[in-house]
């Protein structure tokens, strides 16, 4: 084994969650930290300490993670959620409520499982859960009620609400994390007045007058992201309808706004077309955009079937750009086939992916160096993640999304696969976080990797010799392939024209694409027609000479 700390990673299928120790695997297979426990749903506290698990009878049970052993077990009826503070010291439970009478919303302390703060919640949605808010440290609580912000003091509860702020027709609220000492607050579009954005810095006497602030029309909903060190938020804005009409899936903008009002405006993006992505570095100083999406129509004539004409579309290929905290482009990371970034939590590389609807192509790069690392490919991939030391990246394929070819796939930093495991049927796959602290620094790990590469000496068609549990295991380079799916003859155009337009070495090969291919046989069979055109008018020429 190595002598840098291992990771750990939680896989959770129909029979439980498990708990694997590593990468570095040990002969090429995880060894098992903790063995299968039945649940609906688990989840890591932010700073690992603690595991949050959710099983069938309304039961919410909480481990310590260096032991894993079980240190609390709280029972609420009609449970509907469940939500851990960073720090693992508060468990917060949602029940479905008929009358404001009954607080449905319960803050329940860990160590002792009792209840510290309650209140009501006529609903829960994505932007209204959690209801309390923590910062990293816990320093700091919040949560959003009838235009208004309350605030906690998050190590005493009893205090009840310490201080307050009105916000009229506010609609969501985000907490700044590291450190908690700013809060962004949503109100929508009412009556002609546009949305906004407003920011606050935490403190009774404080929040009388927002330290930045930005209005916008044309808003559906918003997506707030704080930097690490709370000086600058992303807001991404989204309209379901584009009244330009230039996207089908509607319009989408991205502003930035810093809490000393340096700056209050759009990051300048230097193509068109909708935000596919957007996310901070670990250390705040930069973020990264995926964006840009052009919608062509296509016709297209299917001369040799005689069909009328077909109307398809595609999308050019998505840019890549690093912007600093001021809003400057410091690297472009070229175009391709991309929704997802992901950055390495040592900051020196960045995963760009094109998962969902996407073939799942992948580019890894050293953005400082300015470089591409390697490219590949992970199909229908749910889920991605850096390891937290740095070294891995992990897709899954899990189910409800795709309930076929579940699996785990665990990828270099460069990009070449390290680990494979098919599963009958997946839920989660997630690493258990650390600090990126403890591991060492990026340089020493990058050397390290090419002593442990496992999985590359295997013969290809080989499988493992065990596993931690039942589930389908498959080498990482499969000898034999599936059979290609019937496609026809229409949806080989529109596939042969999507190739061309996602692949420049389509492009520069010499040997024709599948596309050109296409064009010839349409053109070999126009010129037959013609031919047999020519040859009718032939022969009524001659008749009528006769």
């Amino acid at each position: 084994m190595d002598s840098v700390p291992s990771s750990e990673i939680l896989v959770r299928a129909p029979e439980g969650f498990s708990l694997w120790r590593g990468p570095p695997f040990n002969n090429g297979q995880p060894a098992v930290k903790l063995e299968k426990v039945s649940c609906t749903n688990v989840k890591f506290s932010e700073d690992g300490s603690r595991l949050m698990v959710i099983k069938s009878d309304s039961t919410v049970s909480i481990y310590d993670c260096s032991s894993s052993k079980e240190i609390r077990s709280i029972t609420v009826p009609n449970m509907g959620a469940a939500a851990m503070s960073p720090c693992g010291t508060y468990i917060q439970t949602f029940q479905k409520s008929s009358t404001p009478q009954e607080k449905n919303v319960i803050l329940w302390k860990t160590e002792s499982g009792a209840p510290v703060y309650q209140h009501f919640q006529k609903n829960m949605t994505k932007t209204t859960w959690p209801s309390v808010q923590f910062s990293s440290d816990e320093s700091i609580a919040c949560r959003m009620a009838t235009n208004e912000i309350h605030f906690f003091d998050a190590r005493d509860f009893s205090k009840g609400i310490i201080y307050r702020t009105r916000i009229p027709g506010i609609a969501a609220v985000e907490l700044s994390k590291a450190p908690g000492s700013h809060v962004a607050a949503y109100v929508p579009e009412s009556k002609g007045i546009p949305a906004s954005i407003q920011i606050f810095a935490c403190g009774e006497n404080s929040m009388s007058q927002p330290v930045a602030r930005r209005s916008f029309f044309r808003c559906s909903t918003v997506q707030l992201s704080w930097n690490c060190g709370s000086t600058g938020l992303l807001v991404l804005v989204q309209a379901d309808v584009d009244k330009t009409n230039q996207s089908y899936y509607g319009e989408s903008k991205l502003n930035y706004l810093t809490t000393n009002g340096m700056h209050e405006g759009l990051v300048p993006l230097s193509k068109e077309g909708p935000v596919h992505d957007v996310q901070w570095s670990y250390s705040g100083s930069e973020f990264a955009v995926v964006y840009g999406c052009i919608l062509i129509c296509l016709i297209i004539r299917q001369f040799f079937k005689q069909k009328p004409l077909q109307k398809g579309y595609k999308f050019m290929p998505a840019k890549a750009t690093v912007f600093d905290k001021k809003c400057n482009p410091l690297v472009e990371l070229g175009t391709g086939p991309y929704n997802t970034i992901r950055w390495n939590p040592k900051g020196k590389f960045l995963c760009l992916a094109g998962f969902g609807n996407l073939p799942g192509d992948m580019a890894f790069w050293d953005y400082k160096e300015k470089k591409q690392l390697g490219t590949t490919r992970a199909e229908c991939s749910v889920t991605s993640e850096w390891s937290p030391d740095g070294r891995y990246f992990m897709t899954a394929t899990t189910a409800p999304r795709l309930q076929i070819d579940n699996g785990i796939k665990i990828f270099h930093h460069t990009g070449s696969l390290y680990f494979k495991m098919m599963f009958d049927k997946l839920y989660q796959a997630d690493w258990k976080p650390e600090s990126p602290d403890r591991f060492g620094e990026i340089a020493e790990l990058a050397k390290s990797i090419d002593t442990l590469k496992v999985g590359e000496t295997k013969q290809k068609g080989q499988e493992p010799k065990s596993s931690p549990a039942p589930n389908k295991a498959s080498s990482a380079n499969p000898s034999t392939q599936k059979p290609a799916a019937y496609r026809p003859p229409h949806a080989k155009a529109a596939a042969a024209i999507q190739a061309e337009c996602y692949s420049e070495e389509a492009l520069q090969s010499k040997s024709p694409s599948p596309a050109q291919k296409v064009k010839r046989e349409i053109s070999k069979n126009a010129a037959r027609n013609k031919k047999k055109r020519e040859k009718q008018r032939e022969k009524k020429a001659a008749a009528n000479n006769v």
